[in-house]
C-alpha cells in the first residue's frame, strides 16, 4: 500500500520555507507542511502571507521538487481569536495547493470552541481548504475522544481531527477508540516516536513534544500497531522535532534521517511511502 509521506516544519522549523521543501524533496518526501503562523508572536513562523518574494521562492521549490505543501498551520483556537483576520493566511494556503489547515483549542469553553472552530471551517472553505483540529494531553482537549465531540458538536462533514502518534500515546487513550474513527474524519496524520514516559507534568509533555521526539522506530511508542490501526492508505506527516539531534546533523542530515527510519518502519509494516514524482 502506498501513501503520501511528508515532512512537518516543525522537525526543522527554523529552516526557511524554501529550503526546507529542497531538503524535503532530497531526502524522499512527498510533500512538506508549513508553518505559516506561529504558537505565539515571538515563536518561529514563515507567513509566507507578508512576504510576497518568499512565497514566490516557495511555489518555486515546489515545481522544481515536485513536492506538494499537504497542509499549512498553526492557528489557535482561542477566546479572542477572531477567524476574519485569517483571510490572508487562506489565501496563501490556496496559492500553495494546501488541502488543509491544522487548528489546536485553547479554550476551555467546548461550545464557543465548536463555533470558532465552524467558522474556521467556513472561512477556510471558500480557499478549498480544510479544517482539523489536533488534541494535545497539556490543553483542555486532552485526548481523541474529547476532539471528536468538538467536532461532532460543529454539525460540519468537513472537519476532521489530526492525530498524533505521540498525542495519543501521551493521552492513554484505548486502540479501539482510534480504530473505530470513520476515515473520512482522518485526512490525514502526524507520526513521532518518543522515548518511555518519565513524568506526565504538561511541561515534561510539551518539552518533548516540541524539542525531544525521535525518528519513528526508534522510540517507545507502538508505532506498527498505529500504522495497523489508522486507514492503510492514509497520508502520513512526519513530525520530529528534536534540538540536541537537528543542531549535532544540521537540518538536512537530520531530515534524511528521518526519512530512513520512517521508510524502515513501513517497510515493518508491509507499507510503501510515495515520495517525489
Amino acid at each position: 500500500m502506498t501513501r503520501l509521506l511528508s515532512l512537518a516544519h516543525l522537525t526543522a522549523l527554523e529552516t526557511p520555507p524554501p529550503d526546507l521543501i529542497r531538503m524535503a524533496a532530497e531526502a524522499g518526501f512527498g510533500g512538506a507542511g508549513l508553518r505559516l503562523i506561529g504558537l505565539s508572536a515571538e515563536a518561529t513562523a514563515w507567513p509566507l502571507m507578508n512576504d510576497a518574494a518568499l512565497m514566490r521562492e516557495t511555489q518555486r521549490a515546489c515545481r522544481e521538487t515536485g513536492l506538494i505543501v499537504p497542509d499549512i498551520e498553526f492557528i489557535r483556537l482561542t477566546p479572542e481569536l477572531d477567524v476574519a483576520t485569517l483571510e490572508s493566511f487562506m489565501a496563501a494556503g490556496a496559492a500553495l495547493g494546501a488541502k488543509h489547515v491544522i487548528s489546536a483549542p485553547y479554550d476551555p469553553d467546548f461550545v464557543r470552541l465548536a463555533d470558532k472552530l465552524a467558522a474556521l471551517q467556513a472561512l477556510a472553505s471558500r480557499y478549498g481548504l480544510s479544517t482539523v483540529i489536533e488534541f494535545f494531553p497539556w490543553t483542555h482537549v486532552k485526548d481523541l475522544a474529547t476532539a471528536l465531540s468538538v467536532v461532532d458538536a460543529t454539525r460540519d462533514p468537513r472537519i476532521g481531527v489530526l492525530v498524533d502518534s505521540l498525542h495519543f500515546d501521551r493521552s492513554g487513550a484505548p486502540w479501539d477508540e482510534l480504530a473505530r474513527v470513520a476515515p473520512s474524519c482522518l485526512p490525514f496524520v502526524h507520526l513521532a516516536d518518543a522515548a518511555p514516559l518519565t513524568a506526565s507534568t504538561n511541561e515534561a509533555l510539551i518539552f518533548v513534544a516540541r524539542e525531544n521526539r525521535l525518528a519513528p522506530g526508534e522510540g517507545a511508542i507502538d508505532l506498527v500497531r498505529f500504522l495497523n490501526t489508522v486507514p492503510a492508505d492514509i497520508p502520513l506527516s512526519v513530525e520530529v522535532p528534536n534540538s540536541a539531534r537537528l543542531q549535532d546533523l544540521g537540518p538536512a542530515q537530520w531530515i534524511a534521517h528521518v526519512s530512513r527510519a520512517t521508510r524502515r518502519l513501513l517497510q515493518s509494516v508491509g507499507a510503501q511511502a510515495e515520495g517525489r514524482s
